[in-house]
């Protein structure tokens, strides 16, 4: 479990009453933000995908209107890896039905065909600058997943790549290491992720992370993710017609150096 979360990239935790309210709490809300008008913008993947950026109207400590704050094995398991809980943002609301994926607007074939048989794997913090290059952009601290409702492996669950963390992090560090720290924001990362990513897909076993509301996945910031299609089909759906994940992931303070630390 945690104690592997360094080799592996990645932890459940395990089922906390607290974490469930919470989910409750944050799913009520989430299904009055992913039909407001000014989040309309989120829907793609021909309304397969809410990608629901900053969706949830949470405080800092995560609570929404009257609902509880975030507490419990959480907030635990990160005060024991990092020492503190950084300040929540409005959290994303990842929402995906059945005949996920779909094309994404603009999307070209092959980033399609990417989708589909990579799960659009990739690694959060980088962006793709104005001249297509990539770039460090959002150097998280960590990623958390929280269910907000059933998940199953048949339905876009979340997956990622166990241990990718590290090859990130070896390729982007040796990509840098030829430019003063204080630029590293701007140096074109582009070649050496797509390299590193390959190798990833080579040595790297690709994990289903399947978790239920009351439980939690955390994730190592460096670590390639994606997700997977919707291969149920919908008439077997157990309890809902979609499958929705809330994720935080707070800003490090530190910038592209403390990213790519050893931590």
């Amino acid at each position: 479990m945690v104690t592997d979360f360094a080799a592996r990239g990645w932890a459940k935790l395990p089922y906390d009453a607290a974490v469930r309210d919470w989910a409750a709490s944050a799913w009520q809300a989430g299904q009055i933000a992913k039909d407001a008008p000014e989040h309309a913008l989120w829907w793609d993947c021909e309304n397969t995908w809410f990608i629901g950026v900053d969706a949830l109207p949470n405080d800092a400590a995560g609570a929404i209107g009257t609902g509880p704050a975030l507490t419990g094995a959480p907030v635990e398991t990160l005060q024991a890896l990092y020492g503190e809980v950084l300040p929540l943002h409005p959290g994303q609301l990842s929402i995906t039905y059945p005949g996920y994926p779909r094309p994404r607007m603009g999307e070209s074939e092959a980033g399609f065909r990417y989708r589909i048989k990579r799960d659009a794997a990739h690694l959060d913090g980088l962006q793709k600058g104005e001249d297509g290059g990539r770039y460090i952009a959002e150097p998280h601290a960590w990623i958390l997943g929280l269910p907000l409702t059933e998940n199953v492996d048949t339905e876009a669950p979340l997956v990622i790549w166990e241990g990718s963390h590290e090859i990130m992090r070896t390729a982007l560090l040796d990509a840098l290491a030829a430019h003063p720290q204080d630029m590293w924001h701007a140096v074109d990362l582009q070649a050496p992720y797509q390299a590193a990513r390959k190798q990833v897909f080579e040595t790297c076993t690709r994990v289903k992370l399947i978790a239920q509301p009351g439980e939690a996945i955390l994730m190592h910031r460096l670590s390639v993710h994606g997700v997977s299609a919707w291969e149920s089909e919908s008439e077997d759906l157990p309890s809902c017609e979609c499958r929705a994940i809330a994720y935080f992931r707070p800003i490090l303070p530190g910038g592209a150096v403390a990213w790519l630390a050893n931590t």
